[in-house]
């Protein structure tokens, strides 16, 4: 069978690698193209466009790239013209997915949607757009099945993936020695995978380096944004590590992340954090009024709990930074909950097998 992937940001590049995986496991003939990167790819995803060329982050930056969005579109929906698939798979990223469903439903393509957008946090009733124009849709967080429930359409929870992930990364021992880290405790510093995120977050993270001499701060970088992203840390002798967070992970004593995948990664390998977010002003003040969560760390979703402290948007400041770092570094109250907090959260997560156990529903559910 055919089928096509749209996976719009690097955790959903992950998760759709380890979902085709499963796919190629129950239907050996199968045939799969779509929107993706590096890591889709090398499990046979026959890559139309990287999900760089679409990825915008916020509502004033999709704004002013519409015009390039619109085009994406076009050239995409050709594409699945031309491929003929069976099903078109959506990996979260609802802005373009959504687009795409309805654009599916209208040419009588079977739509599937594996990891739902998060519309429990705003805007709830596109639940029931959803509900017309996807035909299966699978879960990944518990509470999610009660949420859709309110909307009369079931959904299939599958577990949260990234824990395939997790069980299935083995430690490089000797990542530090590789690296050539200095032998002083790890501050991860995790800014995120798009361009704007990076941008904006990473300036401020690399001032943290002249408060902690006695630590050796290291950038989860990606290979696939621009080595000029990274210049500045670099220049100020911040050492850099591509495309081997979980590994950084592992050996660190605290980070701080950007808001998104990467939180609750950094809560699972059980790394005391700082969440940190920011965005363009415009895209804040839209988001402010329609976000109902009352955070947006996922750790803290997932667990009902702040567990870890978010800066949002103009909390984040350097000295609020240094105060929460401060707090998680050393062993004491603080630090203590965090970690206690984390094994509660591992437990809600739950085991591995997600992306399998998708993979084998969508297969038989095409059969079916």
């Amino acid at each position: 069978m055919n089928y096509y992937i749209i996976a719009g940001e690097k955790s959903g590049d992950l998760h759709g690698s380890n979902l085709v995986k499963s796919i190629f496991s129950e239907d050996s003939q199968a045939n799969i193209r779509g929107i993706g990167g590096e890591l889709m790819e090398q499990n046979g995803v026959k890559l139309f466009m990287h999900f760089h060329k679409i990825n915008f982050f916020g509502f004033y930056e999709v704004f002013i790239n519409l015009i390039t969005i619109l085009k994406v579109f076009k050239q995409t929906e050709n594409d699945i013209l031309a491929f003929k698939p069976d099903v078109i798979i959506l990996i979260d990223f609802a802005g373009f997915n959504l687009r795409m469903a309805k654009f599916a439903k209208k040419h009588g393509i079977k739509v599937f949607y594996y990891i739902s957008p998060k519309i429990w946090a705003w805007n709830t009733g596109r639940a029931y757009k959803i509900k017309k124009l996807v035909d299966r849709m699978f879960v990944i967080l518990p509470f999610e099945v009660a949420f859709y429930k309110q909307f009369d359409y079931n959904v299939d929870y599958v577990g949260n993936p990234i824990m395939d992930s997790i069980v299935s990364f083995k430690p490089n021992p000797n990542f530090k020695k590789e690296c050539n880290l200095e032998d002083k405790p790890i501050i991860a510093l995790l800014p995120g995978s798009r361009p704007a995120e990076v941008a904006s977050l990473l300036k401020m993270m690399i001032e943290l380096k002249e408060s902690y001499p006695s630590y050796q701060l290291v950038v989860a970088a990606i290979s696939s944004l621009p080595k000029t992203f990274y210049y500045e840390a670099e220049a100020k002798g911040i050492k850099l590590v591509f495309d081997q967070t979980y590994d950084l992970l592992t050996v660190a004593e605290a980070a701080v992340v950007a808001s998104g995948t990467a939180t609750l990664e950094t809560g699972l390998f059980r790394v005391p954090q700082v969440v940190v977010y920011k965005v363009s002003k415009i895209s804040y003040e839209i988001a402010k009024r329609l976000v109902k969560v009352r955070d947006i760390a996922l750790v803290n979703l997932i667990t009902d709990t702040i567990i870890v402290k978010t800066l949002l948007q103009n909390e984040l400041t350097i000295q609020n930074l240094k105060r929460e770092l401060s707090d998680v570094l050393v062993t004491g109250n603080k630090r203590d909950t965090i970690l206690l907090e984390y094994e509660k959260l591992v437990k809600e997560i739950g085991g591995p097998g997600a992306s399998l156990k998708t993979g084998e529903l969508i297969v038989k559910y095409l059969r079916s």
